[in-house]
């Protein structure tokens, strides 16, 4: 499944945003790991209704803060996959080795 075809095209900015916000928070020493999916998804719901609230012109309609709410969530899904797939793959392809080497 193509999460991007359900983002809209002008909310793309904010899976960049958030990926660098996410970043800078990790590295923040007082903040546990766990703790960032909790920081940046009410973060990016807020900046996606802002976004599309002020940049867009959209207004603040009850189904224009739906949709954003929404799209907020979604960025910040896109955002935390960006980071963690690569890290994932590597993890994965190493304890696939491991076990071919175990194997031998």
């Amino acid at each position: 499944m193509d999460i991007l075809k359900f983002i809209n095209e002008n909310m793309l900015i904010l899976v960049a945003v958030l990926y660098v916000l996410g970043t800078v928070i990790k590295k923040t020493p007082n903040i546990k790991d766990w703790l960032l999916l909790w920081i940046l998804l009410p973060l990016g719901i807020f900046l996606a209704v802002l976004y599309k609230g002020f940049a867009l012109e959209a207004g603040f309609t009850p189904p224009i803060v739906t949709d954003a709410v929404v799209q907020g969530i979604l960025v910040t899904g896109a955002a935390v996959l960006v980071n963690e797939l690569p890290k994932q793959l590597k993890k994965g392809m190493h304890s696939k080795e491991k076990e071919e080497d175990e194997q031998k």
